[in-house]
């Protein structure tokens, strides 16, 4: 709802500042008193485009602020929000104009942009004239209105779901033909490798022990006489021999020597036990060495074959086995990607019927509401003068989307036999104010929020016209804020709060007055 305006410096207008209330606010007075010029106002706050030159004359910069009242509800929040500006129960927009026409704006005392101020009108302020190409004039959101009118939001939700779980579904199985495509590029080479590699069934390690069994058969023929020779020197006709003769000796005279020969002995027992394992060593050596001479042909031959697929495939020897495993999966992927894209064919399927059942659902439930609207419509025409004229919802096929695959337009027959068409393009000006009019008593349920502006739609009528004219904008006002701009005195009698415009001209200026009228 909006609260105040404060203008200094526009156009005519010196310093004025207008507290608005709920229901219904009537702006009266002569032509080129400056009514309109306060419509002018509060669109440039809001970021409409209009006239380039704004700044009254003799000033250096013209300003504007306007003070909204927001419901906890009211979709201006998420507009902040999603803009960064601060969100609080009262919103303050504020623009200023500079001489050489620069424009600044201010939400909430934070700096914005124009785009913002006019994301934030959207959902602020309704204006409807003569003159007007927004709101209800504006194809585009005639579906909307009519699914606002029918109460149909929880159908459209359910289309939506439906669309979007259609449009995933489809984005999955593009995703697998394109990722099974690529894939079966390769299918030869996976199925050689996987074969390939299965058959060498490389382990982790192997590489490394089988490099050091080769080089100790390499060497083999080397170091193998000098081994030889070290078990001969210490075995029963060498070291051996030597140790025992001597225990032998040591233990014939031990007792004589009155105890003095027990160490050597004791020493004599450690070196036969220590000879014993140098012993069994070179044995142990002597027996590995000892190899089948094919034995080194064939290490060699796997070794060479275990690095080469390594190079082959750019890992490492001991990741020849994991690489398998990946191998094997790809294999895998492959010979199951038939009936995953079946699988995903049939989820798309699925959701194509879903969504079809949904628009469908969606497009008889509009064509019901249509066919409500078109009678409400026709009783409304007839207290306005414009009894003869037809209005239709005309609703046909587009392409489906996220809200249907219906196209909805407004249209008006003015008179019998004329053929119907869009609002705009057929209705005169006066005509066109009191359609629009009709047509926003009928629609004010989906108005929740928006304060009503209509500037001057009864020009031209007088009598019972202009007293229905006032009687629908009072009824409208019940359930909003409705400003208006009339010239109209049975317009101007059903409104709660009324200022007067008046135009004061001097020797040096004209200066736009807005006076508060006292309830009658």
């Amino acid at each position: 709802m909006l609260r105040s305006l404060y203008v200094r410096d526009m156009l005519i207008i010196d310093r004025l500042e207008l507290e608005f209330q709920g229901g219904l606010n009537v702006l009266t007075g002569e032509t080129g008193a400056g009514k309109s010029i306060l419509l002018d106002a509060l669109g440039f706050v809001l970021g409409w485009r209009g006239r380039a030159a704004l700044v009254r004359a003799g000033a250096t910069q013209g300003e504007v602020v306007a003070v909204f009242e927001l419901p906890p509800d009211h979709a201006a929040r998420t507009i902040l929000q999603d803009a960064g500006l601060p969100v609080a129960d009262e919103l303050i927009l504020r623009r200023t104009n500079a001489l050489d026409g620069r424009k600044t704006a201010w939400v909430n005392d934070r700096r914005a942009s124009g785009e913002t101020l006019r994301a934030l009108s959207d959902c602020l302020v309704e204006l409807h004239g003569q003159q007007d190409d927004r709101g209800l004039l504006n194809a585009s959101s005639h579906r909307k209105l009519l699914d606002d009118f029918g109460a149909l939001d929880g159908d459209v939700q359910a289309c939506l779901a439906a669309w979007r779980a259609l449009e995933a579904a489809g984005i999955s199985l593009s995703e697998a033909e394109q990722t099974l495509a690529a894939a079966r590029k390769e299918e030869d080479f996976v199925r050689h490798a996987v074969a390939e590699l299965a058959r060498l069934a490389a382990q982790p390690g192997e590489e490394a022990s089988l490099d050091a069994r080769r080089r100790m058969m390499q060497a083999a023929e080397r170091i193998g006489d000098d081994i030889a020779k070290a078990e001969a020197a210490l075995g029963v006709q060498g070291a051996e021999k030597s140790l025992a003769d001597a225990s032998r000796w040591l233990e014939d005279v031990a007792d004589k020597a009155a105890g003095r020969l027990a160490a050597p002995l004791a020493a004599l027992g450690r070196a036969m036990e220590e000879l014993g394992i140098a012993q069994q060593g070179v044995a142990d050596c002597i027996h590995e060495l000892a190899s089948d001479p094919d034995e080194l042909e064939q290490a060699e031959e796997r070794l060479f074959e275990i690095r080469a697929l390594a190079r082959k495939h750019d890992v490492q020897p001991d990741a020849l086995d994991n690489f398998l495993v990946g191998m094997r999966q790809r294999l895998a992927a492959l010979d199951a990607g038939d009936a995953d894209l079946a699988a995903r064919r049939q989820a798309l399927d699925d959701a194509q019927s879903k969504y079809d059942r949904q628009a469908d659902r969606l497009g008889q439930k509009r064509r019901k509401a249509a066919t409500r609207l078109d009678r409400a419509m026709a009783r409304e025409l007839t207290p306005l003068k414009l009894d003869r004229a037809r209005f239709t919802t005309q609703i046909a096929p587009r392409d489906p989307g996220a809200a249907g695959q219906d196209a909805v337009t407004f249209c008006i027959a003015p008179n019998p036999g004329t053929p119907s068409g869009p609002l705009n393009k057929i209705a005169s000006g006066g005509e066109l104010s009191r359609l629009l009019l009709a047509l926003k008593v009928c629609l004010s349920g989906g108005a929740s929020g928006l304060t009503l502006i209509f500037d001057e739609i009864d020009r031209g009528l007088g009598g019972a016209t202009a007293d229905a004219v006032g009687r629908r904008l009072a009824e409208l006002a019940k359930g909003a804020q409705v400003l208006i701009v009339t010239h109209s005195p049975q317009v101007a009698a059903r409104g709660q709060h009324h200022w007067r415009v008046e135009k004061q001209v001097t020797k040096t200026a004209a200066l736009s007055i807005v006076t508060a009228l006292d309830a009658p």
